[in-house]
């Protein structure tokens, strides 16, 4: 009988340690927060994901300001590993899981954005629902490549990887798409160069939201030296 009963146990134990793996973990989003998603994918690379994601994740340590509320959201739940090779399971399947309001959609380069991504209606449809609704749209490096295919960047003027700017122009090219500046702000989209630069836009859109002395807090919290008057950039005024 003791064996028995072990075996018993084993086995419940097992189906516990099943029941408790597989039960999904969402993050906890303050009220009166903006709600910051990051579209992430297989081949997402790093820097542009993980940049403004710092930016952003330290304004709830700044007192006096509507912080930010961060998570990731993908069209699976199965973990997906960046160009790098971080592994990382997102927040939030945007296909089957009950997502919040999103405020800010910020859409990181990833490694197939300038072919098969282009081709994933689930991914290109996602944009779409958000932007409608989305107080911001922010793409770093080729992530401008996905808005330009859902259509947000029709009547705006946008950046993207410097090198890939001819590639984005022959892709569109009706767009208007420039050159030798790391970051663009037309009406609610914000487009830059991407890399280690995804910073500045990234610090741009904090000094829209909460001014200069949070933004320079912020940078500073960083070891980064912010100052946008030294950041070739370019606002749209209408």
């Amino acid at each position: 009988m003791s064996c028995n009963s072990s075996e018993k146990e084993k086995v419940y134990n097992n189906e516990a340690s099943k029941l408790i793996e597989h039960a999904k973990q969402f993050p906890k989003l303050v009220p009166n927060r903006y709600n910051v998603a990051f579209l992430i994918m297989n081949g997402t690379y790093n820097t542009e994901l993980t940049a403004p994601f710092d930016i952003f994740q330290h304004t709830i340590f700044r007192d006096g300001i509507k912080a930010m509320n961060v998570f990731t959201v993908a069209n699976t739940d199965d973990a997906i590993t960046t160009f790098e090779g971080i592994r990382m399971l997102p927040d939030y399947n945007y296909l089957k899981d009950a997502l919040p309001k999103i405020d800010i959609l910020v859409v990181p380069s990833a490694e197939h954005h300038l072919d098969s991504d282009l081709r994933d209606t689930t991914i290109i449809n996602f944009v779409k629902q958000v932007d409608k609704n989305a107080q911001f749209i922010t793409s770093h490096c080729d992530g401008a490549f996905v808005l330009a295919k859902a259509g947000l960047l029709n009547n705006v003027v946008s950046t993207t990887f410097p090198s890939d700017i001819d590639k984005m122009k022959h892709m569109f090219p009706k767009l208007d798409i420039r050159k030798d500046v790391l970051f663009v702000h037309d009406g609610k989209y914000i487009t830059s160069a991407g890399g280690a630069k995804s910073f500045e836009a990234a610090l741009y859109l904090c000094e829209l939201l909460y001014g200069k002395e949070i933004a320079q807090s912020l940078a500073g919290g960083l070891v980064i030296d912010w100052n946008i008057d030294k950041v070739p950039h370019l606002i749209i005024k209408k």
